[in-house]
């Protein structure tokens, strides 16, 4: 029988607020006893919802297998001590798990097997899977009985909104991820304020947006400000990979009739998007105007940091960005590490601003986007913060699972990371590697693949390639993958030698 929680049924919004004050020091005692020895038991619950606009979601092909990017957190499974909770959508295929626990060096398969406590709501539904679990209590009770000892468990999210604020009240374990009353700190109006106080450079621009004529005033009054601006974005405050930005193009004479004439012909992430779509989100949301950034050289890297328990800023990696799409801003993938001319400097740009955000009160894991431009001629680089992200995002799971496959660290004065053998190491992600051709691969023709053509990583030259989003491979024909090596130019070639074997492989019948 398992024990129902005590005040499931009449959890007030006052009393929610209060119990999730009460549970917050306890993060703090989790972090510290594991931090002070790597073999202390505690429970990872991992929910890799993606609690987001739904609108903005359904851009996102095959969203709902995105939770799986999540099972490189399954590293915690190298503690032999240690316990996760994994819920998903989506029931998790075999062979996407055993591929997972043969990565785990050093760990029989059985063994953390038998100290994962696999969950599923077997619901489809295009909704985040934290909505999914609290319609469900019996789930509820089913992730509590999984946790063992709560006073050494946490709750790890992809984002933090009031959903997972409840959850976490509801298992009775401290949230691992910002505090949802901080979220607007992370929106794209939240961040330019950020900035500012960090003393960081942002593009020229206007925030606290509401409505159409907003957008049209910001966009008058940006050229005031940019007499030669030729192009300019509007943002939703809440939008993600770049899917939620409209480019603007200036009209050859700018005044209140041509620019209105010219928001006709906002220039969208995906081609059924239209301004009545647009601007419901907007006045629903919020968003922003800001000049558009260009340059002879331009690159988009970004930093990941993690604010701990005690305030402490901590950078975790740099990234170059892989952005396309019809704009241009949509994040397609990454490089790691950012390039070494700019890669200490955005670094430490971000550090400023995780101070304002730890000021402020944030915990948690973020990522910050820049933007780098350089004329041609000079060596120089100009960078510009562009967001913040206080969530999971594009570059969190590729950057686990190196640390999943190799054990290494990173090492902060340099930027590079370092395998344990001392090797530094780079790859190459993506999650939207996609053909028709590709659809109708089932998870074991993936792995028959990979193994008929050496694809693996192998621990001997620490090099290889890593499939995620295996689960989405059948529907969509989209799957992700890492490549490892130990220079760009064997990622590169790794990379490209995957997408030529799979181009080749999927040839079969046709």
């Amino acid at each position: 029988m398992i024990p129902k929680h005590p005040f499931a049924s009449d959890l007030t919004p006052e009393r929610e607020l209060a119990e999730f004050e009460k549970l917050k020091p306890r993060l703090k005692e989790v972090w510290d006893s594991i931090s002070m020895r790597d073999e202390e038991p505690h429970t990872s619950v991992v929910v890799p919802s993606l609690t987001l606009d739904q609108s903005e979601l359904r851009k996102l092909e095959g969203s709902s297998y995105y939770e799986e990017r999540l099972l490189f957190l399954l590293i915690r499974l190298r503690n032999p001590r240690a316990r996760v909770v994994f819920v998903t959508s989506q029931p998790v295929h075999p062979l996407v798990l055993e591929y997972y626990f043969q990565l785990l060096v050093g760990v029989p398969a059985s063994h953390a097997r038998s100290r994962l406590t696999l969950l599923c709501a077997f619901d489809d539904s295009p909704r985040s899977l934290t909505e999914k679990i609290l319609e469900r209590p019996r789930l509820v009770e089913r992730i509590r009985a999984g946790i063992g000892d709560p006073s050494r468990a946490y709750l790890t999210v992809f984002n933090s909104t009031p959903l997972e604020r409840k959850l976490a009240v509801l298992l009775g374990i401290p949230l691992n991820g910002v505090d949802p009353a901080l979220g607007h700190l992370g929106t794209k109006s939240g961040s330019r304020k950020v900035f500012r106080e960090a003393g960081v450079a942002l593009p020229e621009g206007f925030e606290d947006l509401r409505t159409l004529h907003d957008v049209e005033e910001a966009l008058l009054e940006l050229h005031r400000r940019r007499p030669g601006l030729r192009k300019a974005v509007v943002k939703l405050d809440d939008s993600f990979s770049g899917e939620g930005n409209a480019l603007f193009r200036y009209p050859d004479r700018v005044d209140r009739d041509s620019v209105r004439e010219a928001m006709e012909r906002f220039e969208y992430a995906v081609s059924w998007e239209t301004n009545a779509d647009y601007f419901a989100r907007f006045e629903r949301m919020g968003g922003i105007v800001e000049e558009f950034l260009d340059g002879d050289h331009k690159t988009s890297p970004s930093v990941q940091l993690r604010v701990d328990p005690h305030g402490a800023v901590i950078p975790i990696s740099t990234h170059d960005q892989v952005l396309g799409g019809t704009s241009g801003q949509v994040f397609l993938g990454c490089l790691f590490p950012a390039a070494s001319e700019y890669r200490l400097r955005i670094q430490d740009e971000a550090m400023k601003i995780g101070a304002v955000l730890a000021r402020h009160g944030v915990m948690s894991r973020l990522a910050v986007d820049f933007l780098a431009t350089r004329t041609e001629g000079s060596d120089e680089w100009t960078v510009h913060a562009l967001e913040i992200n206080l969530r999971m995002g594009g570059t969190t799971h590729p950057y686990l699972a190196l640390q999943f496959i190799t054990g290494g660290q990173i090492d902060a004065g340099t930027g590079l990371f370092f395998s344990p053998r001392g090797i530094p190491k780079y790859y190459r992600a993506t999650d939207n590697l996609k053909s028709e051709a590709y659809r109708g691969l089932l998870p074991d023709d993936l792995i028959e693949i990979l193994t008929n053509n050496g694809l693996h990583y192998s621990h001997n030259t620490e090099s290889g390639v890593l499939f995620h989003l295996i689960g989405a491979l059948s529907q969509y024909g989209k799957i992700g993958v890492t490549a490892i090596g130990n220079s760009r130019e064997e990622v590169e070639h790794l990379y490209a030698r995957t997408l030529t074997i799979l181009d080749r492989e999927t040839n079969y019948g046709r």
